[in-house]
């Protein structure tokens, strides 16, 4: 009798147990949901926000640019329109004199050259200002339009910025990296083409970039390959801005096992984008032809171990001080496993290092 008590209560117990499991599952996964909601409203609501404040800046530029205000007799109509604006709406921010005329710049910045202000029937604001434009924040615009000269330029980095969730800080390194030429000009070294599938080329060609600016690590002096790792994982939030879109971090120092030895991926990620595992191999010195060799053969044990049936092939990036055209294109040509080698930077480059001190000073 007192055995079929104790299997009845074994069983309630694992029945009960069941039940809450479901139930914690169940309230995570609803918990989860609607964080993601929440968040997702959030990110809504700010980029409503910010086209709205973008829409109001842009017409009362509109408005000076119509007048022809100029400085002289125009700056003492925009310092007064400048006073009326406080004294009307005194609790809102951005009516100074310098912030009026930001505004006048910025519209007549992104204005067609061939659109006449005066008509009564223009384009709307939507159709001449870029969508990633007309969603950032203001002061992130103000920046851009502060240190960029070239229309295309600007709306690069406007793009950047929203697609990567840039601070302004962050935005001001890239600018000052001169990310934009630096991505234009420098040419992508792969082997994508020959060994992804026609509808991943692209795609992971977007993913890569020529150089990464890793100028955030804050590294003055030369160090290890191992310390660069770990000061990127202790940064691993801006590092995972600097890669782009849809990088996920696994971990570092990633232990494959083969034929009873241990190989370890310096830096491994997935992307949600083109759904594949992405190995980082760091190299602080100059490319050399083994390294393809090395990523190879960790690509093929993670295929192997733990790429999952829905995933795409693993793709790799060795990532370098330096790179030679040549030697990279040379060292792919034989290899079927999806790699790409870029270089990174850890300081501005050069230029910008000598401006920023002439800067600081004159001051």
């Amino acid at each position: 009798m007192n055995n079929e008590k104790k299997s009845i209560n074994s069983a309630e117990s694992k029945s009960a147990g069941i039940t809450e499991d479901i139930l914690t599952n169940n309230y995570n996964k609803m918990l989860h949901e609607i964080i993601a909601e929440v968040k997702m409203t959030r990110v809504v609501i700010a980029n409503r926000l910010n086209i709205s404040v973008t829409q109001l800046y842009w017409n009362i530029g509109k408005r000076l640019a119509s007048e022809k205000l100029e400085k002289g007799y125009g700056g003492k109509v925009v310092e007064q329109l400048s006073l009326d604006l406080k004294s009307e709406f005194p609790d809102t921010e951005g009516f100074s004199p310098r912030s009026l005329w930001d505004m006048k710049r910025f519209y007549e910045f992104y204005m067609e050259e061939n659109e006449k202000l005066p008509q009564p029937v223009a384009k709307s604001q939507n159709q001449i200002l870029p969508q990633a434009v007309a969603v950032l924040p203001w002061g992130h615009n103000r920046l851009i339009l502060s240190k960029i000269k070239e229309k295309q330029e600007a709306i690069y980095y406007a793009e950047a910025a929203v697609k990567m969730g840039w601070t302004r800080n962050l935005l001001l390194n890239f600018i000052k990296a001169d990310t934009y030429h630096n991505a234009r000009e420098l040419p992508k070294l792969h082997n994508f083409d020959a060994t992804l599938p026609e509808h991943l080329q692209q795609q992971a060609d977007e993913m890569l970039k020529s150089t990464y600016n890793l100028g955030f690590l804050g590294i003055k002096h030369q160090i290890k390959e191992r310390e660069l790792e770990q000061r990127l994982v202790e940064k691993i939030k801006l590092f995972l801005l600097e890669l782009g879109d849809g990088f996920s971090f696994i971990g570092n120092q990633h232990r494959l096992t083969f034929n009873q030895k241990e190989y370890f991926v310096d830096l491994l990620f997935f992307n949600r984008k083109i759904k594949s595992l992405i190995a980082i191999d760091l190299k602080i010195g100059t490319f050399e032809p083994e390294f393809v060799g090395k990523m190879n053969h960790y690509l093929g044990l993670l295929d192997d171990q733990m790429k999952m049936p829905d995933e795409n092939h693993s793709i790799g990036i060795i990532l370098c001080a330096e790179k030679d055209h040549i030697d990279v294109e040379l060292a792919l040509r034989d290899f079927h496993k999806p790699i790409g080698v870029a270089d990174y930077t850890t300081i501005f480059p050069e230029k910008e290092l000598k401006i920023m001190i002439n800067r600081e000073l004159s001051k």
